[in-house]
């Protein structure tokens, strides 16, 4: 028997996951090389895989161990963090995935390259463009005596009501405080009146302008929600003003942050160097359009879409101005001539995960942190109000979310952690906590490939395929075990995010990889559904699928979370009918819980339920499900009470649900019988004393 199948050591195991998931891009930056959704956490499944791989007793988490001629299969590969740590613990692995980007970016993290070859490319494509893509960033500081970079320029949408009046839509005139402004209050606010830059109170309800001495209170713009209000006191739908034009918004250049001649950080107004400027990049861009690697497909509609097509952002090209088309377009360009595939492709990525921070959808985070937030900080395609341009190619030590800064902070971290993956190692000195990195496995060097043939012959492979994970390229009963993170029962299709990517992918590699040649980045049979029949039967052909590749003993091991009845149902639905029972249901620490969606919930879910899965055999006897049930749900509570982890109610109706499909498995209960348990095990929770009110209420709210 597995590990796994007998329990969890969530006690030793929370911590690091808590230590890694503050900053996931630096304690696992190979699964940050690009942009994914819903990464989950490398600690987390290094544990999983361990104890998916191992008999009998646990091993200790920083134990080197080896599990050569293991096979782990993911079906659901996304950013490749169970590759990744199946690999580390020295097994083969296969990853799929039918999302394009996904295949993409997880060939180029699992791939080792030379970091010498790889600086001297990056040195090579600086050399060629840098000045160039520069020239295009820069400004006139007042009384600067040459042009100086400009790091950042704030731009503000503009609409235009039926009498004509053009209204930026400021909410506030505050644009840049600190991160911290009760500690640092100054910031920066802009004038209505003259449009100058000047320092005031974050707070300040009432300023009057130094430069035009006007009058006004800063935390009040003409934008108040979804509405706008004119000079003479009428509102506007801004959605009605913004469809009418058929056309993306305008927008206006307002304020640029910008390095004065002691490399010194300094806001200021715009002036005719950069409005120029901007009209030099806007016709260089009109005369060699048609020689750069542009991106031409539109935005198809969907649920992460159709905010950003009403406002008439209808081509993925939209979401760009014309000098970052013309920017963007030149370094790709440059990246194309690389004759080396393996490089060229490191960079083409770099470059897609560059893009994430340069666009028209970023917004500015603020002084005392990473200055720009990007695009998918709302996990749907948000049109940004007051926009925030970067500048493409970056000033060392000084910019954020650039192709320099990205090259180091991204690319060449990855590559390392390829040589030395390590762990966090947390210890105690008193009640003080602290961490620091342990190295407990061999490089990674796995033999990525596209073939079983290669995979089977190489001593430790990566088979990386990107497809239907319902049908897979691969023998009966030759996967010991599939660890995974399964789509979730709802209505987040990430392919309609991805495109934004793949619009520029396609164009640049789509005549050299197939996949990577399709319309856009979906797929018919992607597992995403808001209906409950339709996901049961998507994700239940996949493990149907992973059924047939398992070998007798191998074990099927997934993270799940869900705040529905339903939610729960269909992945029992899935599981059952694909011939595997729930052998056990163990709850983990999931996301950071400050995470954009679950900050806003009263009630967050902060963990997730590892299901262990295995063949149909013969049941455990089970007398008496209630009092099982019960047990096992008191159980959790009473192991997490002894840790002093306080739990919300969400955390508990995970692992209520995860128990509660574990016995009915077990029980073998048809879809009806389980459904009708589940509700009956909830009400026990809701009415048992050790649990808080607010379980009822995450109960009402789940049905």
């Amino acid at each position: 028997m597995k590990a796994i199948e007998l329990d969890f050591p969530f006690e030793e195991i929370d911590p690091i996951a808590e230590i890694e998931s503050y900053r996931k891009e630096i304690n696992r930056p190979i699964y940050h090389i690009h942009k994914w959704w819903a990464k989950r956490l490398g600690s987390v499944f290094r544990s999983i895989a361990s104890g998916a791989l191992t008999e009998g007793e646990w091993k200790g988490f920083y134990e080197h161990q080896n599990h050569s001629g293991k096979v782990v299969l993911d079906p659901f590969m996304g950013s490749g963090t169970t590759l990744g740590e199946a690999a580390k613990l020295g097994a083969s692995v296969i990853g799929c995935d039918v999302n394009p980007v996904s295949t993409f970016l997880v060939t180029q993290a699992l791939t080792n390259i030379n970091l010498n070859t790889l600086e001297t490319e990056y040195k090579s494509i600086e050399r060629d463009v840098k000045d160039e893509i520069r020239s295009y960033y820069t400004t006139m500081v007042p009384g600067a005596s040459k042009p100086t970079p400009a790091l950042y320029y704030f731009w503000v949408k503009v609409v235009t009501t039926p009498d004509g009046e053009e209204i930026p839509l400021f909410s506030s005139y505050v644009f840049s405080k600190n991160a911290y402004p009760s500690k640092k209050p100054d910031s920066q606010i802009w004038c209505p009146s003259c449009e100058s830059v000047f320092v005031g109170k974050y707070n300040a309800t009432e300023l009057e302008c130094p430069c035009c001495l006007h009058s006004f209170n800063p935390q009040s713009g003409q934008a108040k929600g979804a509405k706008v209000i004119n000079s003479h006191g009428t509102e506007y739908k801004i959605k009605d003003l913004v469809s009418d034009s058929n056309k993306a918004p305008e927008h206006k250049l307002y304020a640029i942050m910008a390095l004065n001649e002691n490399g010194d950080k300094v806001y200021i107004k715009p002036t005719q160097y950069d409005y120029d400027l901007l009209g030099e990049a806007k016709k260089r861009l009109v005369s060699i359009e048609g020689e750069l690697p542009l991106p031409t497909m539109e935005v198809r509609p969907g649920y992460n879409t159709n905010q950003a097509r009403g406002y008439n952002y209808n081509e993925w090209r939209d979401f760009f101005n014309s000098r970052q088309l013309l920017c963007l377009g030149l370094l790709l360009q440059r990246i194309l001539k690389i004759e080396d595939k393996v490089i060229r492709d490191h960079f083409v990525c770099l470059f897609s995960g560059t893009l994430e921070f340069n666009n028209l959808f970023c917004s500015f985070k603020g002084e005392g942190t990473g200055a720009v937030r990007h695009m998918f900080s709302n996990h749907i395609l948000k049109p940004e109000r007051t926009p925030l341009e970067n500048s493409v190619w970056g000033t060392p030590g000084k910019s954020s979310g650039t192709f320099s800064t990205l090259f180091k902070s991204r690319l060449i971290k990855a590559k390392t952690y390829l040589d030395e993956p390590f762990e966090i190692k947390v210890e105690y000195n008193g009640t003080k906590r602290i961490s620091k990195k342990i190295v407990c496995s061999d490089p990674l060097k796995v033999n990525v490939t596209q073939s079983w043939d290669d995979f089977n012959e190489a001593s430790q492979g990566a088979l990386i395929l990107n497809g239907d994970s319902s049908s897979l390229p691969v023998p009966d009963a030759s996967v010991d075990a599939v660890v995974t993170d399964p789509p979730y029962f709802d209505f987040v299709h990430y392919s309609e995010l991805s495109d934004f990517f793949y619009a520029w992918l396609s164009n640049a590699l789509g005549a050299e990889y197939s996949y990577l040649s399709r319309k856009d980045s979906s797929h018919e049979n992607e597992v995403q559904d808001r209906d409950n029949e339709s996901f049961t039967k998507k994700i239940g052909s996949i493990f149907s699928e992973c059924h047939r590749v398992l070998k007798e003993d191998g074990l099927l091991c997934f993270s799940y979370h869900h705040s529905t009845i339903d939610g729960w149902m269909a992945i029992f639905n899935a599981v059952t009918e694909a011939g595997f029972d729930i052998v056990a249901a163990h709850p983990v620490k999931a996301e950071m819980s400050v995470a954009s969606p679950k900050s806003a919930a009263k009630e967050p879910i902060n963990l997730d339920a590892i299901l262990v899965c295995k063949k149909e055999q013969i049941a455990p006897g089970i007398s008496n499900p209630d009092q099982e049930f019960l047990r096992r749900y008191d159980f959790y509570l009473t192991r997490f009470e002894a840790i002093q982890r306080k739990l919300s109610a969400g955390d508990k109706f995970v692992i209520a649900c995860s128990q509660a499909i574990s016995v009915a498995s077990t029980k073998r209960m048809d879809r009806e019988t389980a459904s009708s348990f589940m509700r009956k095990a909830l009400e026990m929770c809701s009415n048992n004393a050790l649990h808080s009110d607010n379980f009822s209420a995450a109960l009402q709210n789940s049905r």
